[in-house]
């Protein structure tokens, strides 16, 4: 089965009544675990942004506590999954703000990191494409917010 376009879904979806639509988003749900965690999202947590990214830092906190830093195969290994994770978080939010704060967060937590991020290049690379993705992201806020992440991005690579 080939999938349709977005405009074929969009037409399609708005002859269909609200409990139809209410049976298509559960069913949704029933497949796949992103499609429910998009669901959360949407509905209990994009209302308080603050609370969402608090959540996900704090997640993030626990993750990089259960790295296994006996080897930089695992550390590697683990702050990949890290990344990943916390990047689909921000595609649920679709937030530049949010995308920015919680990728500079983990890139303070890489950094801080023990044993250094520096005794592996692949984990400098992922950290130098996060500082790129940042700055991506910077430049499309607003300019007070700009000057503010700008100044903790400085602050960051000062270290």
């Amino acid at each position: 089965m080939k999938a349709v376009t977005i405009k074929q879904l969009k037409d399609e979806l708005t002859h269909k009544s609200a409990n139809e639509l209410k049976e298509l988003c559960l069913h949704l749900s029933r497949f796949k675990k992103e499609n429910k965690e998009l669901l959360t999202y949407l509905l209990f947590e994009s209302h308080n942004e603050e609370g969402y990214i608090q959540s996900i830092k704090e997640q993030m906190d626990d993750q990089f506590l259960e790295i296994n830093t006996k080897s930089l195969f695992y550390i590697r290994k683990s702050t990949r999954k890290i990344l990943s994770l916390t990047k689909k978080y921000i595609r649920y939010s679709k937030n530049k703000e949010t995308e920015t704060e919680l990728l500079l967060y983990f890139c303070k937590k890489l950094k801080a990191m023990k044993p250094s991020m520096n005794g592996s290049q692949r984990l400098r690379n992922v950290f130098d494409s996060q500082i790129k993705m940042i700055k991506k992201a910077i430049e499309k806020l607003h300019e007070d917010l700009q000057y503010d992440y700008q100044l903790e991005l400085d602050e960051l690579l000062d270290e």
